[in-house]
């Protein structure tokens, strides 16, 4: 496979031509999201930059929970046929009930939650009974009550378990004789209430908890609540409410809440157990690694001239200070030829770095262990899973002192100190984890043997460039270009900064290089980075929007290598994928439905009511046929994207059903993604289904192949169910006219025809319309990913001001329920890395687009962007774009032609056409004429 990808490498020497684009900040990071991110594709890591402790919180990508197994559910085919009829008969909620219980992909094994839950109420690993009034707790600890995202968010980062919660309250006089409500609202999962030593109520699930108090259990002056959270996985611990202007309380019965006793404060808290049985999963969830804490032995006294900073043109990300007059710097990225997470520490006065270098890890019973005299090592296993992983800290000095002992690296009055941190597990593939952890480290360590510093941070360099190079972006200066980047953000939306969106841009570009490299697994819902056991979604690959979006800036932005992870996940999902097809479809071909994860699974999985989505496969095969229309390279066509592709098409060759009503062909059981419920003939499925049978039968023409194929394709198109314009000018989401046009849902998924595929385009005005009617409906707020769609979205509907305006509520902060934190991560929120990749996409749709028979420069230039220039901009049909704009006049433009074949080009209403030859660059003036 990567032969093709090096072919397709364009590397153009134009890094001097932009400025020196950097994220920088004039305080460490306080949170996780304050860090710097830093990675290889295989390892990733955050940096907080203290300068008394440092820590360096990092990844490696074949971490994850769960392990080898068949995600289908046998018999699954069987149903087909009833869950069609009742979705014909109108009867949804039937269908969906039928389909959860017989159609959904199967879970993982469970553990005993009814002993635990035994064990729990007979107070096993407890001293005396905490339900008790009297109950003595002056030793336990506090913690604030309630915390809606979870106990985790308020001290008890990553824990699941037990834990016994207790309080009191004063009953006003007034309140003699009465019965109270004890208003705790949600509770993380199963409770056991007490009052004055009585159980008052107990629920498991999400139920609002709402206990009567009887007047005869409550005393005149303090009373004693108690509370036993039992918390299986995920958030702990009592939530309360969302809406945190509503407090728990205490009031009484008949009365109102808000003249109640407040119960937000600190409650003593004391740990029962931290053991809860495993809970049964449909998917795997990625894991963080572990921790490189640094803590450094300078006398405090007052830092000046702090600044860290992350050089997006190196990789690499610094911290600078002085202290005690003393000038300190580290430097620290992740070495793709070497392997290696480095940090470097320097000084410029001898003998000044003196620190304990400490690995740790959240996951339970990690244990760590010398190697050697300059080496530690931690070693972790996956709770409940297959995987198990080993990461190993080297440590080179100049002078000093270095010794290895009590499970940390402690260094003394060293001239300069470089940590090399290394990372492996067990995985070698989604059949197969027989590996060895250490593997990765024992080798990654005897290849920095011998090498310099100098030399390793160099070959980093030049590995990373030979990517980031190919594309450079310049749009003049901004107003705050001279402001750190967190007061960049506050600023942003408010304010003429054109250079701030010229360097999100290229930051999409270095995440993207940074999580997903020739070699490694794909980028997923966070990247390459997480630092939560139980991280949102799994931080896995959602296959109706997200790990798409990830790979959207690798055409236009020039970053086609990156793709190689994308095509190996696929080629692996078409395997499992074909399985899945026959067992719920009964059908040849291969499916994939709305998620994945590290085993690649491909059956539906969550809720039947929006699990069941059928489209990933085809969706997943349009970014083959991109990056075939991008390159031209028919051996790639040949022999990955057009087997995959046709495979995806037979199923739904198989899968199609007429509908009753209409007579078209349709797609079901399935869902507009995560709207509407399980429905017969979304209008999403069809435009993707439409375009992979258009690319296939293009591919057959290309490849001189599949005659039959092609025209079994060609009939089946003229029989698919259209896009439809319905009774308020929009396009329908669904067969049937039901749009609400006050729904504001965050997926626009009936628009995937206006991008990212071509379904829809002005060649037709009249549904152009109608998709910019149904956006206009859907509004601009969204969730981080769905602005950035939406930025897509009104760049091809050539309305740049509009899609300037979303950038701006996409990197606004996320304090505030916007779209960016502060090291720039999109705010979903919580963190999505896809809305960086989206947004990043979105501005070059704005620049250039090629997805129809043009290749159109500045489709939708917004006024806050008047002067730029770009070099390396990509175009379908192997063009390579470079222009200038002045005053929002195209200027000057450059085309190299890496295939030859005719470029059409389009710039507002001027037309021209060049007949290229391959390696030939044709050079012409803003009116499109040839200099």
């Amino acid at each position: 496979m990567n032969t093709a990808f090096i072919a397709c490498l364009i590397v153009t020497d134009v890094a001097a031509q932009q400025p020196a684009y950097q994220l920088w900040y004039n305080k460490p990071a306080e949170k996780w999201t304050d860090a710097l991110p830093i990675g290889n594709g295989r390892i990733g890591a955050m940096v907080f930059a203290g300068v008394e402790k440092d820590r360096i919180q990092f990844n490696e990508e074949t971490l994850w929970t769960g392990g080898p197994r068949d995600y289908n559910h046998k018999g699954a085919a069987t149903y087909l046929a009833e869950i069609r009829k009742l979705l014909f008969e109108g009867k949804q909620a039937e269908a969906e009930k039928l389909a959860a219980e017989k159609f959904m992909g199967t879970q993982s094994g469970a553990g005993d939650r009814e002993k635990w839950v035994a064990d729990m109420k007979a107070r096993k690993g407890m001293q005396g009974n905490p339900a008790e009034e009297n109950y003595d707790d002056k030793l336990w600890k506090t913690i604030s009550v309630p915390s809606y995202e979870g106990w985790e968010a308020v001290g008890l980062k990553d824990f699941d378990g037990a834990v016994w919660l207790r309080t009191t309250f004063d009953v006003p006089e007034n309140w003699a004789g009465k019965n109270l409500v004890l208003d705790l609202n949600r509770i993380r999962d199963q409770d056991f209430t007490y009052v004055n030593g009585t159980l008052v109520g107990n629920t498991d699930g999400t139920s609002p908890r709402k206990y009567t108090i009887p007047a005869k259990l409550l005393k005149k002056g303090k009373n004693t609540i108690a509370v036993q959270v039992l918390n299986y996985f995920d958030k702990g611990g009592i939530a309360g409410y969302k809406d945190t202007s509503r407090a728990i309380s205490v009031y009484p019965e008949g009365g109102e809440s808000s003249a109640g006793v407040s119960l937000v404060k600190e409650w003593k808290y004391k740990i029962q157990n931290d053991e809860p049985p495993v809970v049964s999963q449909f998917q795997a969830s990625y894991q963080p690694f572990g921790d490189l804490f640094l803590n450094f032995k300078n006398a405090s006294d007052a830092v000046t001239n702090y600044k860290r900073k992350l050089d997006l043109s190196t990789a690499v990300t610094s911290t600078a200070y002085t202290l005690n007059g003393v000038n300190y710097l580290r430097e620290y990225f992740v070495s793709q030829p070497n392997q290696a997470v480095v940090v470097r520490l320097t000084a410029d006065k001898k003998g000044s770095i003196s620190l304990d270098a400490l690995l740790s890890s959240p996951h339970k019973n990690a244990v760590v262990k010398k190697i050697n005299e300059s080496t530690l090592s931690i070693s972790v296993k996956v709770r409940g899973g297959a995987l198990k992983g080993e990461s190993q800290l080297k440590a080179v000095i100049t002078r000093g002192k270095l010794l290895v002992s009590q499970g940390k690296l402690s260094i003394s009055n060293a001239d300069d100190v470089t940590l090399y941190l290394t990372a492996g597990t067990n995985f070698i593939n989604d059949k197969n984890v027989t590996g060895n952890p250490a593997a990765a480290c024992l080798k990654a360590i005897a290849g920095l043997q011998g090498k310099t510093y100098a030399q390793v941070k160099a070959a980093h360099v030049k590995e990373y460039q030979k990517y980031y190079n190919t594309f450079t972006v310049n749009f003049g200066k901004g107003e705050n270009e001279e402001l750190p980047t967190d007061e960049r953000i506050d600023k942003f939306a408010g304010s003429r900064d054109a250079s701030f969106a010229a360097l999100f841009m290229q930051y999409g570009r270095y995440l993207l290089i940074s999580s997903s490299r020739p070699g490694t697994q794909p980028a997923n819902l966070q990247g390459i980075w997480n630092d939560q056991l139980t991280p949102p979604w799994g931080s896995k690959y959602t296959t109706n929007i997200n790990i798409e979006m990830n790979y959207w800036p690798t055409g236009t932005l020039n970053l086609l290598p990156m793709n190689e992870p994308l095509f190996k996940k696929i080629n692996a999902l078409s395997k499992n994928g074909a399985v899945t097809a026959k067992v719920h479809y009964n059908a040849n071909g291969w499916v994939l439905h709305h998620n994945t994860d590290l085993w690649n699974g491909t059956a539906p999985i969550n809720a039947s009511n929006h699990g069941i989505w059928v489209s990933g496969a085809g969706w997943l095969s349009q970014h083959l046929w991109e990056h075939y229309q991008f390159t031209q390279d028919r051996l790639f066509l040949r022999n990955e994207a057009y087997p995959i592709m046709k495979q995806a098409a037979v199923f739904f060759v198989d899968f199609l059903i007429k509908d009753p009503k209409t007579g078209w062909l349709i797609s079901t059981p399935s869902n507009s993604p995560e709207n509407g419920g399980l429905v017969a003939g979304p209008t999403m499925d069809h435009q993707i289904i439409r375009t992979l049978f258009k690319n296939c039968i293009a591919a057959t023409e290309l490849l001189g192949v599949d005659a039959e194929f092609k025209n079994t394709l060609q009939q089946k198109l003229t029989l698919l169910a259209p896009n439809q314009i319905g009774k308020y000018g929009q396009l329908q989401e669904w067969l049937e006219d039901k749009d609400d046009t006050t729904n504001k849902h965050r997926h626009v998924s009936h628009l995937w025809g206006v991008h990212p595929g071509n379904d829809i385009t002005w060649d037709t005005q009249d549904m152009m319309k109608a998709a910019r009617q149904s956006l206009i409906y859907r509004g601009d707020e969204g969730t981080g990913w769905s602005l950035a769609w939406k930025i897509n979205f009104w760049a091809r509907f050539k309305d740049g001001d509009h899609a300037m305006k979303m950038i701006k509520m996409l990197v606004s902060p996320a304090a505030k329920g916007g779209g960016a934190y502060v090291n720039l991560f999109d705010a979903h929120p919580p963190f999505q890395i896809d809305g960086n990749f989206g947004g990043a996409s979105g501005i070059g749709e704005m620049l250039l687009q090629s997805h129809t028979q043009f290749v159109e420069v500045l489709p939708a230039l917004p006024a806050d962007l008047p002067e730029g220039e770009v070099k390396g901009m990509l175009a379908r049909g192997g063009f390579e774009l470079s222009f200038k704009w002045s005053n929002g006049v195209l200027t000057t433009l450059e085309i190299s032609s890496k295939a030859g074949g005719v470029c059409l080009l389009r710039y507002g209403n001027k037309i021209t056409s060049i007949a290229t030859q391959k390696g030939e660059i044709y050079k012409l003036n803003g009116d499109l004429e040839r200099l």
